[in-house]
């Protein structure tokens, strides 16, 4: 059974930094990553990571946060520099393994106050 626990959300000031981790267990995951939603708007990519290293970043976060995973692979981190009002939404770890298939977290909040 696959799982997908997520941490580190939260509320913090415009300009701050929060790092979120997200622990999958159940399966082997080529590409893991962050989406977010924000009210009344649609789910989208944040960053993701594939198990050989390779990122990639929506245009909005770039140079801002940074993505990584684990030595084991199975855990993946977003660190969110600099952060903007903007940034408010909950936030969902995504992990796909090589069949294809898309697992999602439940979802933490991160709220960013100007």
């Amino acid at each position: 059974q696959v799982q997908l626990v997520e941490s580190g959300g939260g509320l913090v000031q415009a300009g701050g930094s929060l790092r979120l981790s997200c622990a999958a267990s159940g399966s082997i995951f080529n590409v893991m990553g962050w989406y977010r939603q924000a009210p009344g708007k649609q789910r989208e990519l944040v960053a993701d990571i594939t198990r050989g290293g390779s990122t990639n970043y929506a245009d909005s976060v770039k140079g801002r946060f940074t993505i990584s995973r684990g030595n084991a692979k199975n855990t993946v981190y977003l660190q969110m520099n600099s952060l903007k009002p903007e940034d408010t939404a909950v936030y969902y770890c995504n992990s796909r393994d090589y069949a294809g298939m898309d697992f999602w977290g439940k979802g933490t909040l991160v709220t960013v106050s100007s």
